[in-house]
């Protein structure tokens, strides 16, 4: 533990404190360099980790704690950071071109907004700032609307209320793959001070950017049932109004949101954590679709580009559907409906984590179908890269992207929007959304999916364990024989696939890849992350007790398989030095 205040530290603070704009980041920070000065522990260890490094300009920008200092989101980081794109955006012979800025309500949003504009306009650039806090989407949307060189949302998506962030687009609304990140960062570190970066406050409001994505959507649904009760929350985000606005104008008019969470609010009082995959972010949700007998449930991320469902689960119960169930079934519905004549050729894809029922569904219906690594980076460049032909897109962490011609990312709104549609359709014929997914299981087989989150104290230990599992790699989990296929040097990412023959193992199937383990260190947090899958066919005559029995069967492989894995990977000599926790789902 620091005892005492490094001198490079304690120049490099005041460095920054004479170099930020701000004047209530500059007492912050000073504040807290007073106190290490004066040898608070806590200030030393604060200060050390405001200073000793900066935000990462990562997957599509950056994201961090609202905060002074350099590894916190605050003015001067985001002058500077706008300044480095700047710059990258001129040496590729985009001056002058057009650049929205967006943001959501969250700490800081604003302000930051501005400054991101002040600094492009500044620059030369023709800035067209959103005129409200709207959700991620309609910025993406407006950015590849307007053949903008690029765009800006000022947002933090799920993080925890502390944090905002800055994510950027590229031409064509699409984010930021390698090396255009890394140069941008460069770009970044080599700004001039945020006090000496020239901004000027001169843009012109993009006012229609929410009625020119409404209209877009209102084009979306296939069928003609508008009978659907539809209760739906934003988790306090900013996607509550776009959403009723989005569903009435289709004609859902009976749509329900939670009170409590319907109004922006930076400080997500009613939740946690504002994910809707975290355990209780969605129980008052669910608790309004049960009150009002509702056909099925929306919950969206604080900016709107995760969409989650629920539906009934029997005896006045609901549930959340899983990202995969959600994902194959707005997949099929796409497939099923899609002008063949305006999309000859269609791709479909998801990631190399989620599940791979949606290869079967796009085989059905003579689709290309594509695995790439996890992002909305990559499944937008699918099919070889250019994303040619792409209609549908998923990942298994509510990531849903049902309109790539027009946003070229996830979009909560847009994929709720057909979901309803789904629902009311099959409503009609006296079917469900949990119909439909039986009715798949039953064609393509049973797709048990779980996660094997392992917690290290010691980061070194992640890296050991990847070394570890590339030279010695099993040879079979729960006696079924297994082959690697390693990602190395794209991405460090292990995938063992196998096929057990009919009859040798618990849970053996008869299609392809009925098991699938991948392996990947977080990219967020000190955790190997494992992905499993088991694939297990319904026999004939595939009814309602065949389909039964081929889940009890998937759901006792998979409880080996997670056993199996989990002492695999988890391979010390003392398991509870660590913490360990599994997500399982069918």
């Amino acid at each position: 533990m620091q005892h005492s205040l490094d001198p490079h530290l304690r120049d490099a603070a005041r460095r920054w404190i004479a170099d930020d704009p701000d004047p209530d980041s500059r007492a912050e920070l000073q504040g807290v360099l007073e106190s290490a000065v004066a040898g608070s522990p806590e200030s030393l260890v604060d200060l050390d980790d405001r200073m000793s490094t900066s935000l990462t300009f990562g997957t599509a920008g950056l994201r961090g704690p609202v905060r002074a200092g350099p590894n916190g989101m605050n003015r001067a980081v985001v002058i500077r950071t706008t300044a480095g794109l700047a710059a990258w955006l001129s040496e590729r012979g985009s001056s002058g071109g057009v650049v929205v800025v967006g943001r959501d309500a969250r700490h800081g949003s604003q302000q930051f907004a501005e400054d991101t504009a002040a600094v492009l306009a500044a620059a030369g650039f023709e800035v067209r700032m959103l005129a409200e806090p709207l959700p991620t989407p309609i910025l993406a949307h407006a950015t590849r609307s307007l053949g903008a060189v690029a765009g800006v949302q000022i947002t933090a998506s799920h993080n925890p209320p502390g944090d905002n962030g800055y994510k950027v687009y590229l031409h064509g609304g699409t984010q930021l793959v390698d090396p255009a990140d890394t140069e941008i960062e460069t770009a970044i570190a080599g700004a001039e001070a945020a006090t000496s970066i020239p901004r000027e406050h001169s843009w012109a409001w993009q006012d229609t950017a929410l009625n020119d994505y409404l209209a877009r959507v209102a084009c979306l649904p296939r069928g003609a049932s508008r009978n659907l009760r539809i209760a739906a929350t934003a988790l306090h985000g900013v996607g509550a109004q776009p959403l009723r606005y989005a569903l009435h104008l289709v004609g859902f008019t009976e749509v329900y949101l939670v009170d409590s969470q319907a109004e922006p609010d930076a400080d997500f009082p009613t939740v946690g954590f504002p994910n809707p995959e975290e355990p209780g972010a969605t129980d008052a949700l669910l608790d309004l679709a049960a009150e009002i007998d509702a056909d099925i449930a929306v919950a969206l991320d604080p900016d709107a580009d995760r969409c989650a469902l629920g539906i009934p689960a029997g005896e006045g119960t609901w549930r959340m559907l899983r990202g995969d169930e959600t994902g194959v079934l707005l997949g099929e519905y796409v497939l099923s409906t899609l002008d063949r004549k305006a999309h000859p050729d269609p791709l479909v894809a998801t990631t190399i984590v989620s599940a791979t029922m949606l290869r079967e569904i796009a085989s059905e219906h003579h689709a290309r179908y594509d695995e790439t690594l996890t992002g909305f980076k990559w499944l937008v460049r699918s099919g070889g890269g250019s994303g040619r032909g792409l209609v549908y897109a998923y990942e298994e962490a509510l990531g849903h992207c049902v309109d790539p011609d027009h946003v070229r990312d996830k979009d909560g709104i847009s994929a709720a929007v057909l979901a309803c549609d789904l629902a009311a359709t099959d409503k009609t014929s006296g079917r469900s959304l949990q119909d439909r997914l039986d009715a798949l299981a039953i064609k393509h087989g049973v797709h048990e999916t779980g996660q094997v989150s392992i917690r290290v104290t010691d980061p070194g230990r992640i890296g050991e364990a990847m070394r570890r599992l590339r030279t010695d790699p099993p040879q079979e989990f729960v006696g079924v024989p297994v082959q690697l296929h390693d990602r190395l040097p794209d991405s460090d990412i292990l995938v063992f696939h196998g096929q057990a023959s009919p009859g040798s193992a618990p849970g053996a199937a008869t299609g392809h890849n009925n098991l699938r383990v991948v392996v990947r260190p977080s990219g967020t947090e000190p955790k190997i992350k494992c992905y499993l899958q088991v694939v297990e066919s319904v026999p004939a005559p595939g009814g309602r007790s065949e389909l039964d029995a081929a889940v009890q069967r998937a759901r006792t492989f998979m409880s080996e398989l997670d056993s199996s894995v989990r002492a695999l990977v988890d391979n010390r000599e003392n398991p509870a030095e660590d913490s360990n926790d599994t997500a399982h789902g069918h």
